[in-house]
């Protein structure tokens, strides 16, 4: 099942579930948030939550990204409680990329290691634990609260101080806190876990900085289980026409570190466990554009999918004017 959210006239939000009779309004759900706390407080599953709703109209959904009807798939009415956040150094690359690494740190010694590469082989030696041991924990991240969350169609921002705005395309899981601090998985959706890269690159110590930009999700939450072997596409169009295009691989088939290693490590975390708060936790990637060589420019659209979460992942790149900031004393 994937549930997206989709906003009528009104801007009243309608949850849409898209089973195999198609995309349809769920009756009586007010918003996905409301929908996943209603189903953490009846310890009924989400999914059997909205078989027993029902459905109403039918929702052509295609034309409601064209209008800018459909939202985030998720959101909180109070946007401090929604949190962006994201790992890295968890996927292993393509096949050629993951030979290499492993020759890599075959080869180098101890000493010779970068600090990425050492946290790399840190993922592959512990990030998949067994018999209910805690694996390492990974490289982590902040973004940002829901004032940095874009929805699908939306323009991502760029400070006219960056660098780059490039994409990442990621699998993201999506979580609410229940009432008393469960964590619960409301499912997972693409999202474009968009950073500065040439900052990044100046120094690893920079990521911080370079993190703390917009992000967006969806447009659909798949329900259910995470596939073990994804295989999407990233693109970016400039200009209508394509620039730059490959096929980025998640699932754990193709990571360094299991789904439930990356939850623990952060959700152990008390202020990750307030009741109610919304988290978008990115998983990671091991496919750039900027890996390639391009610059995205103002206007450029990002474009990424995968088959199992129905539609398109797209969001233009806005570059924002610069913005004279003064600290004033009181």
């Amino acid at each position: 099942m994937l549930i997206s959210q989709i906003v009528d006239g009104s801007d009243m939000i309608q949850v849409v579930a898209r089973t195999n009779g198609g995309p349809r309004v769920v009756n009586g759900a007010k918003s996905v948030y409301a929908l996943a706390l209603e189903a953490a407080r009846s310890g009924v599953g989400i999914a059997s939550l909205i078989e027993r709703k029902g459905f109403g109209k039918a929702v052509d959904l295609e034309a409601a990204y064209r209008q800018g009807r459909l939202i985030a798939p998720i959101n909180h009415p109070d946007p401090a409680h929604l949190h962006l956040t994201g790992t890295g150094l968890t996927h292993l690359g393509s096949a050629a990329t993951r030979d290499s690494m492993h020759k890599k740190l075959a080869a180098d010694g101890e000493e010779s290691l970068t600090d990425s590469m050492k946290m790399f082989r840190m993922g592959l030696e512990a990030g998949k634990p067994k018999n209910g041991e805690e694996g390492v924990q990974p490289e982590w991240f902040y973004k940002g609260n829901g004032t940095m969350a874009v929805a699908p169609g939306a323009p991502l921002l760029s400070p006219a101080f960056a660098k780059d705005g490039g994409e990442e395309p990621e699998i993201a899981g999506i979580y609410v806190i229940g009432d008393d601090g469960t964590p619960f998985r409301v499912g997972f959706a693409l999202s474009n876990e968009f950073s500065d890269h040439v900052t990044e690159r100046v120094n690893y110590l920079y990521l911080a900085h370079s993190k703390l930009r917009n992000a967006s999700y969806g447009p659909e939450i798949l329900v259910g289980d995470l596939p073990e072997d994804i295989h999407g596409i990233s693109k970016i169009l400039r200009g209508g026409k394509e620039l730059w295009q490959k096929p980025f691989l998640s699932g754990e088939a193709n990571m360094s570190h299991t789904i439930g290693n990356l939850e623990h490590h952060h959700f152990k975390y008390s202020v990750f466990r307030q009741p109610g708060d919304v988290h978008i936790h990115m998983f990671g990637t091991a496919t750039l554009s900027f890996a390639d060589g391009i610059k995205p420019e103002d206007g450029d659209v990002f474009e990424i999918s995968a088959p199992e979460f129905g539609l398109p992942l797209r969001n233009p790149l806005k570059v924002e004017a610069p913005v004279a900031v003064a600290v004033r004393p009181l």
